[in-house]
Order: C-alpha cells, then sequence, then structure tokens
C-alpha cells in the first residue's frame, strides 16, 4: 500500500513537471525537430521498425526523456502524438519507481498503438502503462518480432547514461489534441 502511494505521488509530481504541450513557436519547433531526429536514428539502428511505424493505427515519440534516482527513481518527457502518420498533439510521460534503483540516464521512447481502443486509450488524457508492459531496447531486427501487450508496444533506442534498477513502477501519459495546444 506505501509503496503505491509514493509511486502514486511521484507520477503526478512528474505529470506537473511535464508541460504536455510547447507553448511557443520556437518549442514547438524544436521538439518536432528533436522528434523527427529520433525517428530517423531509431530506423537506422533499426529498419525493421519501418513496419511498425506503417501499420500502428497511432504512435507517440518521445525524444530525450530523462530518468533519474536514488532508491526511488523517477523519469519524464514530452513528445508528439501521430496518427495515421500525421500530428494530432502532444504527449507527456512521468515515471515514478521505488525499489534499488541508482544513476541516471536519458532515451528515445517510442510507443506504438495497435488499434483504435489502444488509440482511444492513450488520447483519453489520463494513459498509464503498467509495470509488466516493458520496453524493449531496440536493436536490428528488434521491429521484426515485435509484439503488442495490451495494445501497446515500447521501445527505447539512444540510450545515455548508466542506471542500475531493480524496482517497480510504472508510466503516466498525458495528450493535448493539436488543436488545443494552440
Amino acid at each position: 500500500m506505501r509503496i503505491k502511494l509514493v509511486s502514486s505521488l511521484l507520477l503526478s509530481a512528474l505529470l506537473v513537471a511535464c508541460s504536455g504541450a510547447p507553448k511557443t513557436a520556437e518549442q514547438k519547433e524544436s521538439l518536432s525537430k528533436a522528434v523527427k531526429n529520433s525517428v530517423e536514428l531509431v530506423k537506422a539502428a533499426d529498419p525493421t521498425l519501418q513496419k511498425l511505424f506503417d501499420s500502428a493505427y497511432g504512435y507517440a515519440v518521445l525524444p530525450s526523456v530523462g530518468k533519474g534516482g536514488f532508491l526511488i527513481g523517477g523519469a519524464g518527457g514530452d513528445g508528439e502524438m501521430f496518427q495515421g502518420g500525421k500530428l494530432v498533439g502532444y504527449c507527456s510521460m512521468g515515471q515514478g519507481t521505488i525499489g534499488a534503483t541508482i544513476g541516471g540516464q536519458s532515451f528515445d521512447e517510442f510507443i506504438f498503438l495497435k488499434d483504435e481502443a489502444s488509440y482511444k486509450d492513450f488520447t483519453s488524457g489520463q494513459f498509464t502503462v503498467a509495470a509488466q508492459v516493458s520496453a524493449v531496447m531496440v536493436k536490428a531486427g528488434t521491429g521484426a518480432a515485435a509484439a503488442y501487450q495490451n495494445g501497446v508496444a515500447l521501445f527505447v533506442n539512444n540510450a545515455k547514461g548508466a542506471m542500475a534498477e531493480a524496482a517497480v513502477g510504472g508510466q503516466q501519459f498525458n495528450f493535448v489534441p493539436l488543436d488545443s495546444a494552440k
């Protein structure tokens, strides 16, 4: 019970810290460039991921997610959401963990949504990825063997830093539609 409370409080704090939608034209342009660069890097690392970009009902790209901790950890980042290959909004992610955690790192995260139901869940405003849905580190061929868990496939690429972790937690996402982000 105490672990759930601490994790919930940490997730809430991280989501407040992550803006969800860029506020200025410069911030939008900077995020868009970072997303484009992340997509290019992940496709270069594993060309088989192209099939997920093409077939997923929707996907989110969060470049430069920051993660760190000592016993209690957290992560957060902002990104763009796509449906049918077109930008439809912005998203932010907050993650809280508790357990044996030490270090810090950054990485690019890719969330592929299999169908309309999982897309609607994600874009409903408060989408949570349970601890049992794990991210796959991108390397050549991972896209060819990709499997959705509960309509979601997570991939991590371009990791920098060092982190040791044996912890419990989850990720929570917030979505802001493009027409609300003006």
